[in-house]
């Protein structure tokens, strides 16, 4: 289960960094009103992550991107620190960054992020994760819940005037494959892959 502990301040990117030095294996992020959130994961999830991240890994060598696993670290532009568990940016768009912005917590969403939810998770907290990556700029966001074998795919809402997001559900009981166009064009996610060891 995440922890989120209410500091005397907002955590810094500095306090993040160290505490990562220090603590390995505990995934460290900071919520837009700067309290700190600790996220061990457990064995099975981490490995659904790692298949995640393979999927996007492969599919990224026939386009222009660049793939993130877990130990990277987003400063969103609400102030929040986060951690996907597999994440993609465009070429152009990291290209754009300078060498310090991309060698400490490069301060932009992915465009596309992808969670894995842990048995202790609270899966309300999740959906509420994945909406603030789409109010920060993600183009999709990807949530697998291992345990109940479904998928959630978020996009900003098309409709003009509709504030939001729109959200699908996806059961592995009935889909096999998963496929991320348009915003991931030709990533198609093996399911079965990921949710059978």
């Amino acid at each position: 289960m995440a922890i989120t502990l209410k500091q005397p301040h907002p955590v810094t990117d500095d306090e993040i960094l160290a505490l990562s030095r220090y603590n390995p294996g505990y995934q460290f992020e900071r919520s837009a009103k700067g309290e700190l959130i600790v996220t061990p994961a457990g064995g099975k999830s981490s490995r659904c992550s790692g298949e995640v991240f393979g999927q996007l890994r492969d599919w990224n060598r026939t386009t222009e991107g660049v793939v993130f696993d877990s130990s990277a670290g987003f400063r969103l532009g609400d102030g929040s620190l986060l951690s996907p568990d597999a994440s993609w940016v465009a070429r152009e768009r990291w290209d754009q960054l300078s060498a310090s912005e991309q060698e400490g917590f490069p301060p932009l969403c992915p465009d596309a992020v992808f969670e894995v939810a842990s048995p202790s998770d609270r899966i309300g907290d999740l959906h509420a994760k994945m909406q603030a990556y789409l109010i920060n700029g993600a183009r999709i966001a990807v949530l697998i819940d291992p345990q109940n074998r479904v998928v959630y795919t978020y996009r900003p809402r098309t409709i003009q005037r509709q504030p939001g997001h729109d959200m699908t559900e996806t059961s592995f009981d009935q889909y096999a494959t998963l496929s991320l166009a348009p915003e991931l064009p030709g990533l198609v996610l093996d399911l079965k892959s990921i949710f059978i060891a």
